[in-house]
């Protein structure tokens, strides 16, 4: 017998009223929208398909795929900087990576592939981008206004619950460089790459050393006539210890795909190294300081150029910006037809780039390898109960509870929000972690009467001071130019304030003393007219918690924490303690996919 469930097209308070009719813990239908169907909205999607009944949802994605930044991004040599086994989701590995560092393209493929096992596209409208999503206070839920982008038409679609999984790294820009719109050369960013264009025998001018940048050069040299490269500040480059580039063999392929738990002990090897970081990027650690020493040398070894290291090699702490594998680019610098041009570029020419050294420096093609907004404001105007847009509320500073959620915006969950462990380790962990604490959040919103929730003001409050306490102790509040932070002297607005893992356990629980709810009608009407589900269930146990022994799993934080972390099972980690002050190894020597970072 199916569960008892509350239908749709009914008021809140209607949904109040019908619950009384029902058994504890109705499910109500819920419309949900979810704006993007990159890495998080596809997950989203696979979570909600999985665990929930009785919902609608509609995934609005504004390119004509999946995958956002991993379709978005084509130019030559991008590629993941983190090791390709572990940028999938920890359910779903994929036993062919062609190496450590995959390209754009096969993790395009690895997301379009999910998207196709789990029927993921009959929730997703591709080439339609949400413009706007507006607080309707009688129904307590969203207008959304959408745009069919081949149509050129606007929609409008309701939800209860409105998901923002639009993402950091896909709404690129032009850098706000005068003269810009003089080139008469031609003009392309590393995130809206042309094909079309060959720089074979070019004069290439590159602007910009972040991951892109970095990306972009060691591809491109071999085949172009020069290539003069614009950097106008220094950055930590080097593939990390024990995690160096790898092209996979085809025995090992094999091994991946037919040795029961070959791939998987791989891949958790270097799961445990990525976890190991968390030391990097604390002041004066140990971990900290090993890693400034074997950067420095890969990096002087590779550079061989006393002028290039002088500018090239910070002086602040590795970690304060992203750190980058950087595969064949600092040795790309040394070659006979790279320029390396360090300073600032005062304006754009007609013929190319007029630096700060009075010198102007034509070339054929100007690549700008830039970056992106990445301010965390919604990429649309999004309007809450009192009429306040979160973009103006965040314009100055973002500040989310626990990445996931705004204030004075209810029923609406944002993935990588403000502050979310996206430089801390592996970022697809975290991603899950949050799909997670939605769903129970979600759950709750479903099977009692809640009218609305959204994190109280009070909570992010105290978030918010409690990281920026932590983070005078970090590397990432160093004078660096990051996309961490809106300034070098300002808050750190991207990072959590400790490691991925800490992130995950931080998760585990719904603090549901954090959120402000509103309920329709009597906070108690989900108890319904006093039957429970199972009673409803002929098939069921209705004796279910008779035993003979006791077979609880634990009660207590800690409890859970070894029971999923199989505490105990492992004598190969090397440990840190709270602090991040001290390492000791124990007894076995861990293996070097372990190593990384440690």
């Amino acid at each position: 017998m199916a569960d008892f469930v509350i239908g749709t097209n009914t008021s809140p308070d209607a949904h109040a009223e019908r619950r009384l009719d029902g058994p504890i813990h109705a499910e109500r239908h819920m419309n949900i929208i979810c704006v993007g169907a990159g890495a998080s909205g596809l997950l989203m999607a696979y979570k909600l398909q999985k665990h929930f009944k009785n919902y609608t949802l509609a995934v609005y994605e504004k390119n004509p795929e999946v995958s956002g930044t991993w379709f978005e991004n084509r130019y030559p040599g991008c590629a993941c900087d983190v090791p390709s086994h572990n940028y999938t989701w920890s359910f779903e590995p994929k036993l062919d990576w062609s190496g450590v560092y995959a390209s754009s393209k096969e993790i395009y493929a690895y997301f379009e592939a999910f998207t196709k096992k789990y029927h993921l596209k009959d929730y997703i409208k591709t080439e339609h981008q949400v413009v706007g999503a507006y607080w309707d206070n009688a129904t307590s839920g969203y207008d959304v206004k959408i745009k069919d982008i081949k149509a050129g038409t606007e929609i409008s679609h309701h939800c209860d619950i409105l998901i923002n999984a639009s993402g950091i790294l896909n709404n690129w820009r032009w850098p706000a460089i005068p003269g810009l719109d003089k080139y008469k050369g031609t003009l392309l960013h590393t995130a809206n790459w042309d094909d079309s264009v060959d720089l074979s025998g070019k004069h290439v001018g590159l602007i910009g050393n972040g991951s892109s940048g970095i990306q972009v050069l060691p591809k491109i040299q071999p085949i172009t006539s020069k290539v003069t490269t614009f950097i106008r500040e220094p950055t930590w480059v080097s593939p990390v210890q024990g995690l160096e580039q790898h092209i996979y063999s085809e025995q090992e392929k094999r091994e991946f795909a037919n040795k029961p738990g070959v791939l998987t002990e791989y891949r958790k090897g270097i799961e445990r190294g990525l976890n190991g970081q968390f030391g990097i990027f604390l002041r004066d650690t140990k971990p900290n300081n090993d890693t400034h020493d074997y950067m420095m040398a890969q990096m002087k070894e590779k550079l061989q150029n006393q002028y290039l290291e002088e500018r090239l090699i910070p002086k602040w702490s590795v970690g304060c910006r992203r750190l980058t594998p950087g595969v064949g680019y600092l040795e790309s610098l040394g070659k006979d037809n790279v320029e390396v041009v360090y300073g600032e570029i005062n304006a754009v020419t007609e013929k190319g780039c007029l630096c700060d050294n009075g010198k102007e420096y034509p070339v054929d093609v100007l690549i700008c390898a830039t970056g992106f907004d990445t301010t965390f404001k919604p990429r649309f105007p999004l309007i809450g109960p009192n009429g306040q847009n979160l973009q103006d509320q965040w314009k100055e500073e973002a500040q989310s509870y626990l990445g996931m959620a705004a204030d004075g915006f209810p029923n609406y969950l944002i993935f990588l929000g403000p502050n979310s462990p996206i430089g801390n380790g592996p970022v697809l962990s975290a991603i899950e972690a949050q799909a997670d604490y939605m769903c129970k959040l979600i759950d709750r919103y479903q099977t009692r009467n809640i009218r609305t929730f959204s994190p109280k003001k009070a909570a992010i409050t105290d978030f918010i001071a409690h990281k920026d306490r932590f983070m005078t102790k970090s590397v990432w509040a160093d004078p660096c130019r990051s996309w961490y932070k809106n300034r070098p002297d300002g808050p750190i607005t991207a990072l959590w304030p400790g490691s991925t893992l800490h992130y995950i356990e931080a998760l585990l629980e719904l603090q549901i003393e954090d959120w402000a709810v509103e309920y329709s009608g009597n906070r108690f009407a989900w108890l319904g007219n006093g039957y429970s589900q199972t009673e409803l269930d002929p098939t069921a146990d209705w004796g279910y918690y008779i035993r003979e022994v006791d077979d609880d799993r634990p009660l207590s934080t800690g409890g859970k924490r070894k029971l999923i972390s199989k505490s105990g099972t492992m004598s190969s980690n090397v440990g840190i303690d709270f602090s991040g002050k001290k390492a000791a190894e124990k007894e076995q020597t861990p293996r070097k996919e372990e190593r990384a970072y440690l």
